[in-house]
């Protein structure tokens, strides 16, 4: 990252992607400042994880193997309400399409963003989002 960094110290974040690419470039990101990372490559895998795992944040590809990330976050957003919870959450994925984009914000998706995304811009938006400080 960039001489602006951020301490992702005892942020725990799900990503879920069906691209390994992304979820070891992220995983890799964000444990570097701290964070705590757990990937799921589909969407039943990030169910399961989320009966164990309580996540600050959560990322999510739209476009995923077995369901679609969009009734995904509906589907957390109910277990996270019935735990008192609500996590933020960010699109990322690699469509433009603007009829996806509201789809995603409509399912209550907090930001949307296209890959490829600036990785320093991505950290900025999860420590605004989860209310990190940033640091010199």
């Amino acid at each position: 990252m960039s001489n602006q960094s951020m301490s992702f110290k005892g942020l725990r974040l799900l990503v879920v992607d069906d691209d390994a690419d992304t979820r070891t470039l992220l995983t890799f990101l964000f444990e570097l400042d701290g964070a705590e990372i757990i990937t799921a490559a589909s969407a039943a895998d990030a169910l399961e994880i989320m009966s164990l795992f309580k996540p600050d944040i959560l990322i999510s590809d739209i476009y995923l193997p077995d369901d679609n990330g969009c009734s995904l976050l509906i589907k957390l957003r109910k277990l996270e309400a019935m735990r008192g919870r609500r996590i933020p959450a960010i699109a990322l994925t690699a469509s433009a399409y603007d009829e996806d984009r509201n789809r995603a914000l409509l399912a209550g998706y907090d930001i949307y963003r296209c890959k490829p995304i600036d990785l320093d811009e991505l950290a900025s938006i999860v420590g605004s989002l989860t209310g990190l400080e940033q640091y010199a």
